[in-house]
């Protein structure tokens, strides 16, 4: 598995539509071959604070995920929602294991 976890801050006028279309790419990454898991959450403390949680079959989906319709539309629409660029960590998953993820 190919774990990536996105880290956004929104600026405050901005939460709910970013909610909203984000949850539109959520819906669209869902329908993907490769993709296992996508958690979308906001922060309890600062509500302009999101954590993306992402999971793909092989590091080779995340870059096709990064081509698909739905979120280069997501790209577009929320980049000037940003008070600050959007910070992605990729990661290779230890445990568990592929097979525990009955996939």
């Amino acid at each position: 598995m190919y774990v990536v976890c996105v880290q956004v801050h929104v600026k405050p006028e901005f939460v709910d539509d970013f909610i909203r279309v984000t949850r539109e790419n959520y819906e669209g990454t869902r329908q993907e071959p490769g993709n296992v898991r996508w958690d979308f959450s906001q922060s309890e403390d600062d509500p302009t604070r999101f954590f993306i949680y992402e999971v793909y079959r092989t590091k080779e989906d995340f870059p096709k995920h990064q081509q698909t319709p739905h979120y280069l539309k997501w790209k577009a629409t929320v980049a000037e929602w940003m008070a600050e660029p959007r910070v992605g960590t990729r990661f290779l998953n230890l445990y568990p294991t592929d097979e525990a993820w009955n996939v």
